[in-house]
Formats: structure tokens, sequence, C-alpha cells
């Protein structure tokens, strides 16, 4: 199973908080040597603040050692240093427990004013840069809901033109994921992207890919967890240009994500040529049994080699620390595509046949098959005596076809726009020159 597991491609691109979920994960799964993830935990908690946690994590692994005297004072002096930080900020740590003061605060969109506002409370902007220092070390020390917090007023007071502002932006949305607050940490993301895709303060088109990149692989967490997480997917990874060319640039791994959305979101069955396309690219680079699966089914109607691999995606769902969740609904709508895809192709179906093709005995087979065309409404008939399901034909409705138009049409235009701003902007730099 480790060799479809990615964490360790992912850990690169990932803030060292956010990889802590994904080692705890892969503790409880058992795929590695316990031993091994406990010393990879305590490798990075030696970078932070959190001192009690490796203390915890270094007894584990060495039971009947003392803890290190170095690993005491380093406790004393994260203590001390979080005190001096509060005393600094005593005065904006009470406006920020104020509740009416921040609904005040809230409300005033122009700066000047809430400047003006706040000053009444002793506040001096001054301060705002040992604000910034106490949220960041809050957060080193693992607290993270008052990091957000204390970055969510520092975001109201100061200008996104502050040289902090994207350091706060990527701040607030790991103290979010970590606290799971997911309405939050969805809102941050789209702030946070944004930026990103509106600023000029990277110095290179390289930077910009690797912001990108990070982003892409920070959203998973918002994704797989957000009530709107697998529409939002699709369309960030797959329909917006700079994203899917960092996907295939830089993380040809992600697609195992964006494919396993388009599969279980039966509302955008449109994504599935999209996807299909992008993956046949990128084979050379990354295959796994879920992109195997799509491959099987729609590039070579392989309907033996889809049924395998999908036996094998269930086990690479069961062991992803972000796709663990969508197991079921996976399974099912992987054996709606078989069944449909099956049913486009032959008109009179053995039951016996499709349940081999589908991983299912037949009974199983002919009760899922019966509550599909009852609750899918789908053009078709059991003959219980024969065995066989016969197809009736089912054009696609109006409805469906305008919105595939749509869906086509905008990835053109989006293209398309892309290419005009490129040759005006060549053209700029031509006249320029």
């Amino acid at each position: 199973m480790a060799k479809y597991d990615l964490t360790s491609r992912m850990v690169q691109y990932l803030d060292r908080h956010l990889v802590f979920p994904l080692l705890e994960f892969l503790s409880a799964k058992e795929i590695y040597d316990e031993n091994e993830l406990l010393q990879a935990k305590l490798d990075i908690l030696s970078k932070t603040s959190m001192v009690d946690y490796a203390i915890d994590i270094r007894n584990q692994l060495y039971p009947n050692d003392p803890v290190p005297e170095e690993m005491k004072i380093k406790r004393t002096q994260v203590v001390s240093q979080l005190q001096e930080l509060q005393n600094e900020v005593e005065k904006i740590l009470v406006i920020i427990s104020n509740d009416e003061v921040m609904k005040k605060t809230e409300t005033m969109r122009d700066s000047k004013s809430l400047i003006n506002y706040l000053s009444s409370f002793d506040f001096k902007i001054e301060r705002m840069d040992s604000m910034y220092k106490l949220a960041k070390y809050r957060y080193d020390t693992g607290n993270y809901s008052v990091s957000a917090s204390h970055l969510y007023f520092w975001m109201l007071v100061i200008p996104s033109t502050d040289k902090n502002y994207l350091n706060v932006l990527w701040g607030k949305l790991a103290s979010e994921i970590l606290v799971q607050s997911w309405d939050s940490a969805l809102e941050d993301l789209n702030k946070l992207r944004d930026f990103i895709d509106s600023t000029n303060i990277f110095s290179s088109s390289l930077q910009l890919l690797q912001q990108r990149t990070w982003l892409i692989h920070w959203s998973l967490f918002v994704f797989f967890n957000h009530v709107k997480g697998k529409d939002l997917i699709i369309e960030m990874f797959l329909y917006r240009p700079h994203y899917l060319n960092a996907i295939q640039t830089m993380c040809p791994h992600i697609l195992r994500y964006l494919a396993t959305a388009v599969i279980i979101n039966r509302q955008r069955r449109s994504a599935l040529k999209d996807i299909v396309k992008v993956i046949q690219q990128e084979s050379y680079t990354y295959r796994d049994p879920i992109t195997e699966f799509l491959e099987h089914l729609y590039v070579n109607f392989d309907f033996d080699g889809a049924r395998q691999k999908l036996h094998e995606c269930q086990t690479v769902l069961f062991n992803d620390f972000f796709l663990i969740a969508c197991l079921d609904e996976f399974v099912e709508n992987a054996r709606l595509m078989i069944f449909e895809t099956f049913c486009r192709i032959h008109q009179c179906i053995s039951i016996g046949m499709l349940a081999e093709k589908l991983n299912m005995n037949p009974d199983e087979a002919e009760c899922w098959i019966v509550n599909l065309i009852r609750n899918a409404r789908l053009d078709a008939k059991i003959d219980s005596k024969l065995g066989h399901v016969v197809m009736g034909t089912q054009p696609l409705s109006p409805y469906q076809q305008l919105i595939e138009k749509i869906d086509s049409l905008s990835v053109r235009s989006e293209a398309l726009s892309q290419i005009i701003e490129k040759k005006l902007k060549a053209k700029s730099d031509t006249y320029n020159y």
C-alpha cells in the first residue's frame, strides 16, 4: 500500500503544522513502522515551539530515558517569550476581547475612520507589528484558534499593501484548517487565491507557480471537508488554466483528487471528458488506480480492467487521508459509471455478467439495478426469468445538452482570453521597446 501513499510528495508543499494530521492518519493505518512515524513527528516538532507535544512524542519513543535538559529550557523560553509578546500588545488584546468594539470594527470599511475609532481605546498602529509576531508565535505553539482571531483583527486594520499581508493570509488559512472551521477556511482560501492571482509582488513566474502549487495542496483540506468542496475543486483545478497548468507542471499527483471529485459528483458529468483528456496527457508522469479506472473505462472501454481498478481504488481511498470519507460514495458512482457505459454499448445485458463487472453477486446486482432504474429513472427493464437487463433509448435532455455546451464554451472563452491577453502584452512590450 505504501507505493500509493502520496504523503511524501504532499509534505513538501505543506506547512509543518498541516503535516501532523497526515502523520496521525498514517499511524492509525499502520502502513509504516510506528517508530519511524514518531521520529518524523519529533523531527518536525523540533522546528516548532510545541514543546509539550514534543516531550510526549519523545517519551513514546524513549520511555525509559529522562526528558533532555534542553527541552525543559526551551519550554521555559517559550513561556517567557509568549508573555513578553502579550505584554507588548496588551491594549490590543483588550480591544479584541470586547465583542461590541469588534462588531463596530467589522462594519467599518474606511481605514482612516477605523483607526480614529480604535484610537479612543489607546490603540497605536505601531503595535500591530508586535501583534503579527504574537499571532505567529501562538500558531507556532499550536494555539491555532487564538492565532486565527489575532490574524483576523490584523487584517481588519492593516491594508493589503503591507509587507506581511501575504504571510498573514497563509497563516489565517492554516489556522482555520487546523481548527476545522471550514466556512472560514473557504473564505480565506478564496481571498488568498485572489491575492496571488491579482498582485504583482512576485518577482518571477516561477515564484507565482510555487505559490499556486502550495495553495493547491492546502486547498485539499478545505475541498474534501466543506459541503461545496466537490464542486469547487473541479472549478479551481480543472477550469482555471493557471491552476491546471500548475498541477501538470509541478504536482500531477493531484489528479488523484481531481479525478475522485469528478467521479463522485453526479451533477458534473460534463467534466468527465475534460478530466480524461488531462489524465491521458499526464499518464507518462503520474498514474494510480483512480486515474487508470477512468482511462480503462472511457478511453479503452476495457470493462474487466475498470473492474480490477475499482477494486484497487477502494484500497487507495481507504488509506488516503483526504479521500477515506468518500469511499462509499466513490464505489457507488464508479459502479454507476461502469453500468452506464456498458449500457451505451449493449442493449441487452446479462445480470450475471454485469454483476461480475461491478464486483457484486447476482442477487445484489439485480437489487442495485432495480433501485438505480427507479431512482435515476433509467429507460430500462429487467427480465428476471432470463436474467437480463433490456435497455431502451434515452436521449440526452435539452437542458443537459445546454449545460454541456455552456461548460464547453466557458472553457474555450477563457482559453481565448488568455491567448488575446498574451498577444496584447507581447505587442505592448514591442512598442515599449
